[in-house]
């Protein structure tokens, strides 16, 4: 009798451990994990697609180009549109909105602008004439010849900001209690990476289909289909979760005040707010230097896949099965990851993501910087090519980082905006998430593509070296972020208590 008592009580703690959500929680909790799948799902289909739509075609080198000059003006625009909208409509009409305007580009891109590429873009020998006439404006011109390409980038892009940063996890923020984000945080995360291995296979059969078929419109019209079907059923789900859990005084419970007139501040007040803040101060920068430096490894990284996988199908493909990796290792790390958060301090949690990327991407620059000494080697003892194990080492580092950050970062980060009042955690996470996760990557695309103009004949592997120093700097500047954010967030959350 005791011997099963001893059994029943371990297999119960390896449940908590395993998956720590009551019974009771389960209305709230499936639901909001279902959403998280399907924009993960989302999220990871169009990373590979936008890339082997603008680095097979253009060069990696262009990457930071479409970034900079593209990507970072849309989401401060998108930003300032979504303040103004935030106070006319109520949360769940702006769900809606900002959804149905990335469904219906998806639609438009698949039936019209893809099909048609050839009459939509500018003649190609006249964008390579203008190029070489214009050697600094060289990728600008390029980028423009192929502009819907472009135009699918920031969609892409502008989705992860939007619906993953702020739109789910400003749900999340608003209706989870500090208790309960300790325990849900990090399952969302584990149960919604599931989505980022159906959408690496996915990516991998449309690429497959569209080979077979010698037809390049298949990968992209079958790919925005799924991608149509999974945001519709976002909104149905948030639908759900309005009418059903919200209602629920066992589930949430409004604050006071909260349903009622908002505070309405105009755009130029809510950001004046927001950089008057040393707290979201702190946020932005460790937003900015995660940005900053995935962006500063995978340029050259991508550069390197490029080399080995020259076709738009075969790029897919690859990047297809590298996002089924990182969903994979990202769900094992969250089992780990939701037991370190109950059960060490915020400060522990939050530095494992930089020393991750600091090990790692160090690692990636070193094997670059040397690939020439050490190319005999490799071949002679390993029988391998340099460039295959320079893929090998970027995605392998690719894949700990994005599991760390989808485990530590995102979770810190986003428990960082519980203890905020209503204004700085709603406004605030917007300029947090969108402009600053924007200009995170724009940092290192102003780096990268202030060099290919100043160079035209410049490569990812002759400025890896200058790479290399700017990445160390801003490791160290992220760890004292960090530790200056604890400071403030203990405080903050010891006055709550």
């Amino acid at each position: 009798m005791n011997q099963n008592k001893k059994e029943e009580g371990i297999l119960l703690r390896l449940w908590q451990m395993l998956c720590p959500i009551k019974m009771s929680e389960a209305k709230k909790f499936i639901p909001m994990t279902l959403m998280m799948f399907f924009i993960l799902f989302n999220f990871s289909t169009l990373r590979p697609l936008k890339d082997s739509l603008v680095i097979p075609n253009l060069g990696a080198e262009v990457i930071s180009f479409v970034k900079l000059w593209c990507v970072l003006p849309s989401a401060i625009l998108f930003t300032i549109i979504y303040m103004k909208l935030s106070n006319v409509m109520d949360y769940e009409k702006l769900f809606y909105a900002v959804t149905s305007f990335f469904i219906v580009f998806f639609a438009i891109f698949a039936i019209v602008l893809y099909p048609y590429r050839d009459v939509v873009h500018p003649d190609p020998e006249t964008i390579k004439n203008l190029a070489h006439q214009l050697p600094n404006l060289k990728w600008l011109i390029l980028l423009a010849g192929r502009w819907s390409f472009a135009l699918f980038y920031i969609f892409a892009e502008l989705w992860g900001a939007a619906m993953i940063n702020l739109m789910f996890w400003q749900f999340a923020n608003r209706i989870t209690k500090t208790e309960e984000a300790k325990r849900f945080y990090s399952m969302f995360g584990l149960i919604g990476n599931v989505g980022l291995i159906f959408a690496g296979n996915a990516v991998i059969q449309f690429s497959k289909m569209s080979t077979e078929a010698g037809n390049d419109n298949d990968l992209i019209v079958f790919s925005m289909a799924a991608l149509i079907i999974s945001g519709l059923l976002v909104m149905a789900i948030y639908r759900w979760m309005n009418v059903h859990v919200l209602t629920d005084p066992r589930y949430y419970t409004p604050k006071a005040g909260e349903g009622k007139r908002k505070l309405k501040l105009s755009v130029s007040e809510s950001i004046k707010l927001i950089f008057h803040s040393r707290y979201l101060g702190f946020i932005v920068l460790l937003v900015l230097c995660y940005g900053t430096t995935i962006n500063l490894v995978e340029g050259p990284w991508k550069a390197k896949i490029r080399e080995l996988y020259p076709t738009q199908n075969e790029y897919a493909h690859f990047m297809g099965e590298f996002i089924q990796w990182t969903g994979i290792v990202t769900i094992l790390f969250m089992i780990l990851g939701s037991n370190i958060l109950k059960n060490v301090r915020w400060f522990t949690a939050a530095i494992i993501t930089p020393l991750m990327i600091l090990i790692t991407g160090g690692g990636f620059f070193a094997f670059v910087i040397f690939e020439k000494e050490l190319a005999p080697w490799m071949e002679d003892f390993m029988k391998m090519s340099p460039i295959v194990i320079a893929v090998f080492l970027g995605a392998l580092q690719n894949v700990l980082s994005k599991a760390t950050k989808y485990t530590m970062f995102d979770a810190t980060k986003e428990m960082a905006f519980i203890p905020l009042d209503d204004e700085l955690k709603s406004k605030g996470k917007a300029a947090v998430d969108v402009v600053g996760g924007r200009l995170a990557k724009s940092g290192g695309a102003i780096i990268q593509s202030s060099i290919f103009m100043l160079f035209p004949m410049a490569t990812f592997s002759t400025i890896t070296p200058t790479l290399t120093g700017i990445f160390l700097f801003l490791m160290i500047c992220w760890i004292l972020a960090v530790r200056g954010l604890n400071k403030d967030y203990t405080l903050l959350v010891n006055k709550r208590d």
